[in-house]
């Protein structure tokens, strides 16, 4: 290109996030080994001091790093995982949570089809009571959680330990992956991600009915309708 008669070349302009830069930074540190495997990482807090951020903007970072297997949670604490792989181009994690998406989708709706026929009494109560607790005020780390805990109570419902943690390990890669935590602390305004809460909701009350009620059909069909509404959300984000 030129300009005035003068030749210069420009590079592209790279669009990242804060959540962005911070991922970069740690990961920096732990390539560099300021922090070797294993080892504990700072508080959230800490690092919430040392950048300057936002405690909903550290967790966004973190996510990618541990859907990235860089770091892991364990007991609500955070540690450098013991064995790094090769980190993935943004390609391969796109094709990766596909195929993630893709599995959770089979399984989610074969296992409330199951829990319909199988749960007891008290287990579709429980349920049901999960998913009133849902409301568009949550916490986005409150969501999170409870998010988790009803859909691990529709596995136990199964009555099949295999298939429940096989389910159980599927949600949680969901859960732990970068693209999923960008729906709740990824820039979004408080109102995009209250409705995404409340959709959500209101989408676990009718899956939470319909097993309560013993409709399976109903129940298979809110599930499906479940996964596709969140896979929908999360590659929106990623576009």
């Amino acid at each position: 290109m030129s300009f005035s008669g003068e030749s210069y070349s420009l590079k592209p302009i790279e669009r990242t996030t804060i959540a962005d830069q911070i991922s970069g930074q740690l990961l920096q540190l732990i390539r560099e080994g300021r922090f070797i495997p294993g080892e504990r990482m700072p508080s959230e807090r800490q690092l919430c001091e040392d950048f300057g951020v936002a405690r909903t903007t550290l967790r966004e970072a973190i996510q990618q790093l541990v859907s990235l297997g860089v770091l892991e949670r364990q007991t609500n604490r955070l540690y450098v995982a013991d064995h790094i792989g090769v980190v993935e181009v943004p390609d391969e994690k796109t094709k990766k949570l596909k195929d993630l998406v893709e599995t959770r989708r089979f399984i989610e709706v074969s296992v409330t089809e199951l829990a319909v026929c199988r749960a007891t009494d008290q287990q579709r109560k429980e349920l049901v009571e999960l998913a009133e607790s849902f409301h568009p005020e949550m916490d986005p780390e409150e969501f999170r959680n409870l998010n988790h805990r009803f859909h691990m109570k529709i596995g136990e419902c199964c009555s099949n330990p295999l298939l429940e943690e096989l389910y159980g390990r599927v949600l949680k890669a969901v859960f732990d992956s970068s693209a999923f935590s960008s729906l709740l602390y990824g820039g979004l305004e408080p109102e995009e991600v209250k409705k995404i809460v409340e959709q959500v909701g209101e989408k676990h009350k009718e899956i939470a009915k319909a097993i309560f009620e013993g409709d399976a059909i109903a129940a298979s069909a809110a599930a499906a309708d479940h996964v596709a509404e969140i896979e929908d959300q999360i590659f929106e984000k990623l576009v």
